[in-house]
């Protein structure tokens, strides 16, 4: 059966920390609950989106928030891809016509 992860990319324009103005963040939550400002990567959602894609994953939502008030923008792109398989464990065999040891009692 195939399963998948999911991750979310968060794209945000928020008041600038270090000049007059506004920036754009990227923050990955990935799907082993990590959260990684990814903002060096790209400076356009599409770069972030196409990188992603490299790394097979597919945009499956798009969601923006507009509750926020002012020149803010919150964008979510959620993103899904297979899960890689966990291997089956393996079983263990017996040597043929080795004896099966009993514990009596």
């Amino acid at each position: 059966m195939l399963k998948w992860e999911y991750a979310l990319l968060v794209r945000r324009r928020q008041a600038a920390t270090n000049d007059i103005g506004w920036e754009v963040v990227f923050v990955w939550y990935g799907p082993d609950g990590s959260m990684v400002d990814v903002t060096a990567y790209g400076d356009t959602a599409l770069a972030h989106l196409n990188r992603a894609g490299d790394q097979g994953w597919e945009l499956v939502a798009m969601s923006e928030d507009p509750s926020l008030p002012g020149n803010n923008e919150l964008h979510r792109y959620h993103l899904k891809r297979p899960r890689a398989a966990t291997p089956q464990p393996r079983q263990r065999m017996r040597a043929a016509g080795r004896p099966r040891r009993t514990i009596p009692g």
